[in-house]
């Protein structure tokens, strides 16, 4: 049995709501929940973009790492013990493919406005729409580059299903006076939104078999 501990009742309807709009996104996720070098809790889930999503939140894990079914998680955080304990059923390690991102090493980009995020990613969503085949939207829109960096090493840039997974996982409000923040490491990229952050390997998919 895998216990989760979120002492706090906004933090845990944060959590349900993230692993809500995981499950809209696969009805079969799962969510990897990792502590940190600081104490601190990450919740991981895969997205359907081939993108990596998280959500930070302050609490406690027993064990300290595990993988769980969202489905489980979702009913765990609907009956907390008092002091915030959750049963989240048992651990499905072996259903997480891929490594997790580094905690630290990342250097700040630039700084965006999540309109413009929002608009890209609506853009994409009535394309997807329009030309979507049994397999889901094209490879070639989801690698499509919509936003660019000049950097030291050169030249970074945002693929589309970066966007749309930041969105899809409603991460950015969208409003004028938020920013989304765009950071890298050698490996991955990494853009935080108000609400939780996403991430993806450089130069290739960030879901890799170990």
């Amino acid at each position: 049995m895998s216990l989760l501990c979120i002492p706090d009742p906004a933090q845990r309807a944060d959590l349900a709501v993230f692993v809500e709009r995981a499950l809209r996104l696969d009805e079969a996720a799962v969510i990897r929940l990792h502590t940190r070098s600081d104490g601190l809790i990450s919740a991981w889930v895969a997205t359907g973009f081939d993108v990596l999503a998280c959500r930070v939140l302050a609490g406690g894990l027993q064990p300290p790492d595990f993988t769980c079914s969202a489905d489980a998680l979702s009913s765990g955080l609907r009956s907390p013990d008092a002091a915030g304990w959750c049963d989240v059923g048992y651990s499905l390690d072996s259903a997480w493919r891929t490594a997790l991102p580094p905690e630290t090493g990342f250097y700040h980009l630039d700084d965006v406005p999540a309109v413009v995020l929002s608009g890209l990613a609506r853009q994409g969503a009535e394309l997807a729409r329009e030309h979507a085949g049994p397999q889901g939207p094209p490879p070639s829109l989801l690698d499509q580059e919509v936003l660019h960096f000049t950097t030291a090493d050169g030249t970074a840039a945002i693929p589309m299903r970066v966007v749309m997974a930041l969105v899809a996982m409603g991460f950015i409000a969208d409003d004028d006076q938020d920013i989304v923040r765009v950071r890298m490491s050698p490996t991955w990229l990494r853009i935080d939104g108000r609400y939780g952050s996403v991430f993806r390997r450089r130069g290739g998919p960030s879901l890799t078999v170990l």
